[in-house]
């Protein structure tokens, strides 16, 4: 059974178990902070890579660490101590508790009770919505004995408040710096350097810990530091906690660890009485903030209503699409996948107890995949984000691979490596097409924006050590201007660039990696057959959306004219020189002179680029084992295939041809069948991202070095199980595809996961959810279940339905849902009375009880006809099935 159930319609959750699994954690969060926490409260709290107020933490900190937002309560009837959080070493009273857990968008409770000492804790944890940057905590505890009972209430929360940097180095040299306060409301501390090496900085992050009760009492006592507080215990067993030993004020408490340990008066509690205390944990960067957020939520009501308005924020944006399926576990997992792309918004893929790496920001890939979810809801918001994010691109078709919160801000790379993934050029221009599809606004391929420009050249092949950021990290001029092409020049450097790119075999290089980071040992002769398909791809899908632009010319820089240059594709050295003549007429400074093209010149050179590469991959990467090899090793060797009776196969080497258009219709019928017969596992019903090759790969990447059924080397890995899944459906592969899909959701709710609801990374070989809500996988399911499942989706700018639904999948005769399009409402009624296992075809189809054209297979709705349409009311489409 797993760990939770779910008990409404809102996501929200319950869990007597979750105890028992100490790497389980949940986030909470919004724009200015992001915590996580766990069963015991444990986790961390910060606002960015150099400012955590609770110690860092990962998923073996969970398992080690007895750092948690702990709350003790002193009976003084019995002479002995509770933790309300269950972080103690006195297991026989934990032991004792009974444990329930509650949570929803975003919000998470514990309940313990304890009969033998007679009390009931209740802790209510959340982040308001409204973006202060504090997390806030209601302790509620129940007299649940027939006798009152005295208690002394005490917070015990170990602050750390500096950079993660520190966890390891200068550790105790940084706690010097601290400067704390005890302040009436609880403990301030405000450290005088932000510590570094390089060059120490003033600080002004001010970390706090307020706590008062329902009666708007301070704290009686104030314990200002880890020492002061642990005395001779720890932090599961202090010692003033288990004495009832007041605090010495005598001692010097600056330069020391400090902890947010507040101890309340003692409070008489009669039978079934019931009394609250609350903490606000927070960072801020002015004095006059901590008081402000004071009189914010210093009443209890105030809270509360911050508490409901911030459920009803994350209920809305999970709800955007009102998924009625009859399958309520379906319909609630949903919403919580739903804000996923929110979350790792916020969080970028560095702050959750897995996600131990980097250094926050928001990586290249990962930012523009996690638009795809969220272009369905709102694609006019995101159209400025669209446009700045394409200032990353550098003019070599390379990218910087951080996007700063801030506009045209962005990161070379976050460990300072020269280096560049071969497949980032793609990512940009799939979520463009989106945006296309789903506005019809053609316009934005012609802003002129800047492009980037730092000290790497060449895509990192060579460094300009003349290059300073003094004058900004912008392209320029040899006139000395700030150089701006529109974007759609943006996406021609990114895509022609990679198509000359190539190495031994005629294939674009593979360089620091691709999608798949594990492949990073080859950067001179490796080379990624799979990401030259959906360069392919790429290329004849710009040709298609160039017949939509009117525009019978578009303006050029002109030295990209090379790449436009009729030289023979099959030969690899005449490529190869190119793109390397090129890389040297724009290694530092560009004309800012443009040439004139023909748009239907373009376009042809464009669909001349993608008929020869497509069959290049057709011809030469097809292997008889019944799948594409997708790579080429430092050593020059063909990666998959049959070796040494092992057949290698990796599972993104057949997703690619599929989804770009390269793989014929009988390659795919024969890739479903070797993936069923090398990829998918019988036990746990899902399919791997590769078989186990049985050593290690020194001259391709470190992927094959980890465990197999771990991460790159052979996991359950959702992001290419769902690309998989999208990729079938766009190619008509109807109920192949549903099996895949529906063998993610399957895993992810299966007793094994041992997760909260949300769709994880992956999944190892016991089926054992791992790397919680931040990974792209979710903007993925997302898009295919409304764009290719349901169909609804946009066709350069007008709406199309063109369901790929199977009877199997109504557990009613009717499913709904919600979208938004061209500034409309639409409420989407499927129906069907067949259970037939196959794909379904319309039969009836209407619009506000008035019939509609449709055809078996879709329904098309003209923009022009939706924009005469009321925007203040939801208008009803009904479509029959059969």
């Amino acid at each position: 059974m797993r760990i939770f159930e779910f008990i409404n319609n809102k996501g929200t959750f319950i869990s007597r178990n979750a105890f028992k699994i100490k790497t389980l954690y949940f986030p909470l969060c919004n724009e200015n902070i992001m915590c996580s926490i766990t069963p015991y409260l444990q986790g961390d709290i910060k606002s960015d890579q150099h400012t955590f107020l609770l110690p860092p933490v990962s998923r073996i900190d969970l398992l080690t660490s007895s750092v948690s937002r702990n709350f003790w309560v002193y009976i003084e009837e019995k002479k002995q101590a509770w933790s309300v959080t269950g972080v103690s070493k006195y297991l026989w009273h934990v032991n004792q508790d009974s444990f329930l857990l509650t949570a929803g968008l975003l919000w998470h409770k514990i309940e313990r009770e304890n009969r033998k000492l007679g009390l009931k804790a209740e802790i209510l944890s959340f982040v308001p919505s409204s973006g202060e940057p504090v997390e806030i905590n209601k302790v509620s505890i129940t007299n649940i004995s027939l006798m009152p009972l005295s208690i002394i209430f005490t917070s015990a929360i170990p602050l750390y408040c500096r950079s993660a940097d520190n966890i390891r180095d200068h550790r105790h040299v940084t706690s010097l710096l601290n400067r704390i306060t005890r302040d009436k409301r609880g403990i301030i501390v405000n450290p005088t350097l932000l510590f570094d090496e390089r060059g120490h900085r003033p600080n002004r992050n001010i970390y706090f810990v307020f706590g008062w009760d329902e009666n708007l009492s301070y704290p009686e006592y104030i314990y200002p530091t880890q020492e002061i507080f642990c005395g001779e215990g720890d932090l599961e067993a202090p010692q003033v906690i288990l004495e009832n030993i007041l605090p010495q004020y005598s001692k010097n408490i600056q330069g020391k660890e400090a902890i947010g340990a507040l101890r309340f008066s003692k409070k008489r509690l009669l039978p079934q009485q019931v009394y609250s205390y609350y903490f606000v944990l927070g960072i801020v960067n002015d004095k006059e903030d901590l008081n402000k957020i004071f009189k914010k939520f210093k009443k209890k009501n105030k809270i509360n209503n911050s508490f409901e308005e911030t459920k009803q924020y994350w209920l809305s944006l999970a709800n955007s699409f009102s998924l009625d399926t009859h399958d309520s576990d379906f319909d609630n997992w949903f919403l919580w996948v739903n804000i996923q792309p929110n979350l790792r918004r916020i969080y970028g893929c560095s702050f959750l107890p897995d996600f131990d790496y980097g250094k926050g920001g928001r990586g290249w890939r990962d930012l523009w995949q996690d638009c795809l979810a969220l272009l369905l809801k709102e694609p006019e918001n995101l159209r400025k984000t669209l446009v700045n994010n394409f200032s990353g691109v550098r003019i070599d078709g390379s990218n910087a691979t951080i996007i700063s919160k801030k506009e045209l801000e962005f990161i070379s790379d976050r460990n300072r490596i020269n280096r560049v993934w071969m497949d980032h050029g793609i990512w940009p221009f799939l979520t463009l097409m989106l945006y296309l599809n789903e506005t019809g606004d053609f316009d934005i391929l012609f802003e002129r924006i800047s492009y980037f420009r730092d000290h790497q050249i060449f895509r990192a092949q060579k460094i300009d050590y003349s290059f300073g950021p003094e004058g900004g990290y912008f392209l320029k001029t040899v006139r000395g201007k700030i150089y701006k092409g529109t974007i759609l020049e943006h996406i021609l450097v990114q895509l022609l660039v990679q198509f000359f790119n190539v190495g031994p075999h005629n294939f674009i290089r593979l360089e620091s990696a691709d999608w798949n980071d594990g492949l990073d040992l080859a950067p001179q002769f490796g080379e990624s057959v799979t990401f030259s398909s959906m360069y392919a791809g790429c290329l004849k899908n710009l040709a298609e959306i160039l017949k939509k632009v009117k525009r019978k010319r578009v303006s050029l820089l002109k030295e990209i004219k090379l790449l436009f240059k009729k030289i023979d594709y099959n030969d690899i050295k005449k490529k190869q020189r190119l793109i390397l003549k090129y890389f040297e007429n724009v290694k530092g400074k560009v004309s800012g002179e443009f040439f004139s093209l023909n748009t239907e010149s373009l376009i042809e050179n464009l669909e001349k680029k993608y008929f020869w590469l497509a069959e290049h991959i057709r011809k030469n990467a097809w292997l008889k084992e019944g799948f594409f090899n997708g790579y080429y090793d430092e050593t020059k060797r063909r990666l998959e295939g049959k070796k040494r009776n092992i057949v290698r196969m990796m599972l993104a080497s057949q997703v690619f041809p599929i989804l770009s258009g390269v793989a014929e219709n009988w390659q795919i019928e024969k890739i479903i069948q070797s993936v069923k017969k090398y990829l998918w596992d019988i036990k746990l019903k899902g399919v791997h991202l590769n078989t186990n090759f049985g050593e290690q790969q020194l001259n391709l990447g470190r992927a094959f070095s980890f465990n197999y059924g771990d991460k790159e080397n052979g996991a359950f890995f959702n992001h290419m199980v769902i690309m998989y899944s999208y990729a079938l459906y766009k190619r008509g592969f109807v109920k192949e595809a549903w099996q895949i899909l529906e063998s993610v959701y399957r895993m992810a709710l299966a007793s094994s996961a041992k997760i909260y609801p949300c769709l994880p990374e992956y999944f190892d070989l016991e089926g054992e959810g791992k790397y919680l809500y931040l990974t792209g996988s979710a903007s993925w399911f997302v898009l295919t279940l409304i764009t290719e499942v349901f169909g609804i989706k946009g066709l350069f700018g007008d709406l199309v339905i063109e369901p790929k639904l199977l009877g199997s999948q109504f557990k009613n005769e009717e499913i709904t849902l919600k979208r938004k399009f061209a500034k409309r409402d639409f409420e989407i009624q499927f129906l069907c009375r067949t259970k037939r296992d196959s794909p379904l075809i319309i039969t009836k189809a209407s619009l506000d009880y008035k019939s509609i054209k449709f055809n078996p297979q879709r329904i098309l709705l003209l923009r022009q006809k939706i924009l005469e349409l009321s925007p203040s009311k939801t208008h009803l489409i009904e479509i029959t099935l059969g």
